[in-house]
This record gives C-alpha cells, sequence and structure tokens, in this order.
C-alpha cells in the first residue's frame, strides 16, 4: 500500500473515533438531560474518575501518617507501605458508569426480577422520608437475607437514586467484580486486621460520604444463616459516622433503616447448611454440582413455561434518623479512642437495628411456617392452620407489624404459602388436610424467624 493511501487511511480511522465519541458524549448527555427530567438523585462525585478519587487517597494527610506508623512498625520501607496503600486503593475504588447502572442493571433487573418475585415496597414512612433535606448524605442500612437484595433494593430505588454498596470479597470473582464496580460499588475485605489497610477504607468512605455519596450497607455484615438477625457490624457505620469529626462537613447526615424479606431466599438450604459441623455439610464438589443442577432445572422450568415465581420480595422503608441530633444528645462521642468509642456507636446500631425488625415484612411463608412450628404433630387441617395464622396475624397487629397482604384473608394468605410450602414438599395435600415433613423443620424456622421477634412475650 502507497504512503498517500495509508495516510488516508489513519485519517477515516482517527475520524471515525472522533464522531464515534462525539456520539457517545451526546448519548450520555441525552440520559443525563433524562435522569435531571425524572428529578433522579445522581449523586456528581460518582462521575470522578477513579484515578483522581485514588490520587486523593494517596495525598491524604491521615494516610500519610499510617504509612508511617506501619513502616515503622512492621520494618517495610516507606516505599513498600505507600505501594500497598496503591494496591488497596486500586481494589477498593469503583468506576461507575451510569449506562451500565440504568441500561445494563436496571435493565436486567426489570427483565429478570418479576421472572422470580413479585417485588414490592410494602411500607415507607413517606413523609418523613421526605422531609430530609435535599443537601442531605444518605446512608441505607439494611438487614441482609439473600445475595439478591443488592438487586432488589437497587431495583426499587431506581426511580430516586443511584445507591453505592459496600460489598464483601465474595463479588470478586469474573464477571461480578466488574459489575459491581460499574455500578458505583466498592469492595470490603471481612476479617481483614491490618490496619494499613482499615485506614485507606475508612478514609476512602468519608471521602465519598463528604461529597454525598448515596452507600448501602448490609449493617450485620452477612447473610443471616438461622433468619434471625445477626449482631451489627460498626466498621463502616464507624467510617461514615466519623466524617462528623471534620469541622468543614456541615452537610446533614441521615440514616434510612431498610427491611427486606422474601416467600423464598433462592440460596436458604446453603445457608441452613453452614450452621451444620463440617461433617455434615456438602463436600466443594457436591455443592457445585448441586447449584448447577437447580440453575439448570430452572432454566429448563423456563424454557418449557412451567416456571413458577417464588412469591413476594418485599421492602420496607422506615423513618430515617437524624445522626446530627443523635450525636448532639451524646457530645465527645467521636472524639473517644476507638475502644471506647465502639459500644457507644453499638447503641446507634442497635437503634437502627430495632427500626429495621420493627417494619419487617411479615410476608405469606414466614406466616405459614410459624403457624406450623406452633403445631406439634405431623398432620394439620386446612381449618387449624388458618385459625393459628389468624392467632398469629392478631399478635402482628397488635404490635403494629407490617403484613403483606394484610388486606387478605388468612385463608387466601395460606393458599399463597402453599405455592412454595408445596412446590419445595415441607407439606404434602391429604385428605384430612395436609401432611408435614418434620425434616424441613430448620426450614420452616428460618422463615419463622424472620418475624420471630414479633411473636416473643415481651419483657416486663
Amino acid at each position: 500500500m502507497s504512503l498517500p493511501a495509508v495516510a488516508a487511511a489513519c485519517v477515516a480511522a482517527l475520524a471515525t473515533v472522533a464522531v464515534a465519541r462525539v456520539a457517545l458524549r451526546r448519548h450520555v448527555e441525552r440520559w443525563a438531560q433524562a435522569l435531571r427530567r425524572e428529578r433522579l438523585r445522581i449523586d456528581r462525585y460518582k462521575f470522578t474518575r477513579k484515578t483522581r478519587v485514588v490520587a486523593a487517597l494517596l495525598d491524604d494527610p491521615e494516610v500519610a501518617r499510617a504509612i508511617e506508623e506501619h513502616a515503622h512498625a512492621t520494618g517495610e520501607s516507606e516505599s513498600r507501605a505507600r505501594e500497598k496503600v496503591l494496591e488497596y486503593a486500586e481494589e477498593i475504588v469503583p468506576s461507575f458508569n451510569m449506562l451500565s447502572y440504568y441500561r445494563l442493571g436496571y435493565g436486567l433487573a426489570r427483565l429478570l426480577l418479576p421472572l422470580l418475585y413479585k417485588v414490592s415496597v410494602g411500607y415507607e414512612a413517606r413523609t418523613a422520608l421526605e422531609a430530609i433535606p435535599r443537601d442531605s448524605v444518605v446512608l441505607y442500612l439494611m438487614n441482609h437475607r439473600s445475595n439478591a437484595d443488592y438487586v432488589v433494593v437497587a431495583y426499587v430505588l431506581s426511580g430516586d437514586v443511584a445507591i453505592s454498596y459496600a460489598v464483601g470479597e465474595w463479588a470478586r470473582v469474573w464477571p461480578l467484580e466488574t459489575v459491581f464496580r460499574r455500578f458505583g460499588s466498592y469492595f470490603v475485605r471481612r476479617n481483614y486486621r491490618e490496619r494499613l489497610y482499615h485506614k485507606v477504607l475508612e478514609r476512602y468512605v468519608q471521602l465519598i460520604t463528604r461529597n454525598g455519596v448515596t452507600q448501602g450497607v448490609f449493617l450485620e455484615g452477612g447473610l443471616s444463616r438461622d433468619g434471625r438477625f445477626r449482631e451489627p457490624k460498626l466498621g463502616i457505620l464507624d467510617h461514615v459516622v466519623g466524617v462528623k469529626r471534620d469541622p468543614s462537613f456541615t452537610r446533614p447526615l441521615h440514616i434510612v433503616p431498610v427491611a427486606l424479606n422474601y416467600d423464598r431466599v433462592l440460596e436458604d438450604r446453603s445457608l441452613l447448611r453452614e450452621l451444620q459441623s463440617p461433617d455434615e455439610r456438602l463436600s466443594r464438589g457436591k455443592q457445585i454440582v448441586e447449584v448447577f443442577s437447580y440453575v439448570a432445572k430452572v432454566s429448563l422450568r423456563f424454557l418449557l413455561r412451567r416456571a413458577r415465581r417464588y412469591g413476594r420480595a418485599c421492602v420496607n422503608f422506615g423513618p430515617p434518623l437524624d445522626v446530627d441530633a443523635w450525636l448532639a444528645a451524646r457530645p465527645g462521642v467521636l472524639e473517644l479512642p476507638r475502644e471506647q468509642r465502639l459500644p457507644r456507636l453499638k447503641e446507634l446500631a442497635a437503634e437502627v437495628m430495632a427500626r429495621i425488625a420493627a417494619i419487617m415484612p411479615a410476608t405469606a411463608v414466614a406466616l405459614a411456617c410459624a403457624a406450623l412450628l406452633r403445631e406439634g404433630g405431623d398432620l394439620i387441617s386446612r381449618e387449624r392452620w388458618i385459625a393459628l395464622l389468624d392467632e398469629i396475624r392478631d399478635t402482628l397487629r397488635a404490635r403494629d407489624a407490617h403484613i403483606v397482604g394484610d388486606e387478605r384473608s388468612s385463608s387466601e394468605i395460606l393458599e399463597r404459602a402453599l405455592v412454595m410450602l408445596t412446590m419445595r414438599r415441607v407439606v404434602t395435600a391429604e385428605a384430612a388436610g395436609f401432611r408435614i415433613d418434620r425434616s424441613h423443620e430448620p426450614l420452616l424456622r428460618f422463615y419463622a424467624n424472620s418475624i420471630g421477634h414479633f411473636l416473643e412475650t415481651p419483657r416486663p
């Protein structure tokens, strides 16, 4: 090929790239304008280039002091400690992409979630939530029932805000890692004790908090294994609230409690196995085979159009907690050493968990399982089951619980629960009523425990 022809080809390629970049920029601008018209809350700092965020962490004075302390304590050179900080920052900081979040993420959620669940918001303290100041930084704290929680909460909030999650190391596998990063989520190492790492994580969390990024944190730190609430983890909460030590940060900070519950948690049996002794658990290979077998069966049902949804996935939003007011009532808390500060912050976590418990959705399966646990035998008549449901619903109403579908009769709620319970062979229909397979009792307790706090006898 002659030199003029090569030059012409290069010019044409450059022109094509330039046109493509202009078209992409216009596409992004149209999306941004559409989102603004819908008054969606897109935190501007999400669009900051990752390299700039990483540079800000490397230049942070507190991180610099942590590097010196780490070098002194371990004998490593400061240059090596700085390299570790860079590694940690690259690992933690995401790369938010608006098109990925709304076109890919929301599009897939809108397609797939309705195939699995009927997703709904059962209750929200609308007046109190709308009263949150527009300039407030919002932290959504929620219980953790399923790995589907990430998708369900983002789905129901997609019309209001793009939420950034704190995600555990379990998601650092392809393609989940790339997906979460593009959605603006940051990764957290669980049970990793190095102080230098935690200082980088702390300063990143405080950096995005100061810049108004809306975050979502599972306060329990992991999935519930038995259906009950787990003890809250204080690390991320301490980092977020700690931003109030900065006198230049004057924006209000609010915590919104979020409660999730399901008629079926996809990984419920796997979670229950983790309560067993190591000898009783399935081997890693058998677990993988079981997962692929389950996916194959579900896919086949969809192809044959015989698939049924797994009931309700319900999200409730409680009244927000004003962090500034909480701190004002406890002056000096943030100035305490960490060993003394965390017990005080545990009070804040306990208050949030209590608010989450108060708005926990009582699903049909949870109600039906709680009723079966009150019945001691292997047989139960429909009439007896309905009577037990009536008793439980009366107790829950007396404690202001939020019952999913409370406008329906107990008979109708039972019919909805039976779809799941018979499909999973927990109960089988007989002429006299239903036979209960008591080998599934751990599964019954898993679902009943989600509303068990409403049914416990109040302490005097």
